[in-house]
């Protein structure tokens, strides 16, 4: 029991890679980076896009390799090309260069968040009741990258100023690799899922109330989390308040699966997703009252245990709903929309920014779609064929 465990702990790794270095810590860098590199808002979301164009590439071909390949395969080369584009993209400063770069951490983070979400639920494949947990505890890793990143790469930039961004990016990539060893272990550890007796094939059109709620998810978290720390800034905030808000964001998302265990094993069809969205829906609306260090310290909390639990509730959904052969599939489709999401999010706001002068109307654009998608989610009927008991 305690191996498995550390298994699931050592997979989260891939989150923290994919998610946390590759793509949520350039909201930290990206002040400095437009500053040094003399960048507009619009062209600073553009980066964050091409990295989403990446993510949606990778998932497309996740989809179309994971039934070949397997998850275990695609989980650890997507982990070796997610750390080493991180370290490319401190060795280079033209925007061509970084676009390249940021697309091949988007194209390696989609593999290691699909298949290791779809890993993380066979962790006990002789308990199937366990994989509620071992998939929170796979998602929750994300928030060990925040937390580090939080910390390090603030103080990293007030030491070296806006010219020493490259310096971080280069720091990320090592402590990438170190990870990728750790993660890779524990994956071939976990029997793959796609081994197990059954059909691979699904429909869509039962999951897509599910689907729709989830495109709502991926437009509306990715402007908070590309532009708030600009939005703290932009409002004097202080490195010791950007430190605080992306550790405490970091720590919610660590103590998420404590909240939201009870609701994404009991209750039915799209009312876990619809709580999680509704949460991180408060979260993204608190900086438009204020950009105060309370404020966003509370908005940062409740983002952070919502955050990644979106995407828990989805693998967990996926997981009661459909046989193990089919959740690498169902998984590379869901964050296929996902990633097109993210594509027009991060360059609509940079966009309303410039137009407007102000971070503003995206920041609220961004709390308006998400509330839109908890109420789709609310849509998605319940769909699990071996209910546990106690379900409601």
């Amino acid at each position: 029991m305690a191996r498995g465990y550390l298994i699931a702990f050592l997979l989260s790794f891939g989150p923290a890679v994919s998610n946390s270095f590759a793509r949520f810590a350039y909201a930290l860098l990206l002040p400095a980076m437009r500053a040094d590199l003399h960048w507009n808002y619009a062209q600073s979301g553009a980066i964050n896009t091409f990295n989403a164009a990446g993510y949606l590439a990778g998932a497309l071909l996740t989809r179309w390799l994971v039934g070949r390949a397997g998850n275990r395969t695609l989980f650890c080369a997507g982990m070796v090309l997610t750390s080493v584009s991180l370290l490319a993209t401190g060795l280079v400063r033209d925007l061509d260069a970084l676009v390249v770069t940021r697309i091949g951490a988007g194209i390696g983070g989609a593999a290691v968040f699909i298949c290791g979400g779809a890993l993380s639920g066979n962790v006990f494949p002789n308990r199937p009741q366990l994989a509620t947990t071992t998939i929170a505890i796979y998602f929750a890793g994300g928030g060990i990258g925040l937390m580090l990143s939080g910390v390090a790469v603030p103080l990293m930039l007030d030491a070296g100023g806006d010219a020493a961004w490259p310096l971080v990016w280069r720091a990320m990539g090592w402590a990438s690799l170190a990870m990728t060893l750790a993660a890779i272990w524990s994956a071939l550890a976990i029997e793959e899922p796609g081994a197990a007796p059954g059909s691979a094939r699904w429909r869509i059109a039962p999951l897509f109330a599910l689907l729709a709620s989830y495109s709502m998810f991926a437009l509306g978290y990715i402007g908070y989390m590309t532009f708030a720390i600009a939005w703290i800034r932009e409002h004097g905030g202080s490195t010791a308040t950007v430190i605080a808000v992306w550790f405490v964001l970091g720590l919610a998302t660590l103590l998420a699966p404590l909240v939201w265990r009870h609701p994404t094993e009991r209750w039915l069809g799209g009312r876990p997703l619809a709580a999680v969205t509704a949460v991180l829906t408060a979260g993204a609306a608190l900086p438009l009252v204020s950009a105060g260090p309370a404020v966003m310290l509370m908005s940062a909390t409740l983002f952070g245990l919502a955050m990644f639990s979106a995407p828990s509730s989805v693998s967990s959904f996926i997981k009661h709903a459909l046989p193990k052969p089919a959740w690498g599939s169902a998984m590379a489709t869901f964050t296929a929309v996902f990633a097109a999401g993210q594509i027009v999010g991060p360059t609509a706001t940079g966009w309303l920014a410039d137009r407007f002068g102000s971070l503003m109307p995206g920041l609220a654009a961004s709390a308006a779609l998400l509330a839109l998608g908890a109420l789709l989610a609310l849509l998605q009927r319940d769909l699990h064929a071996e209910r546990l008991p106690g379900r409601n």
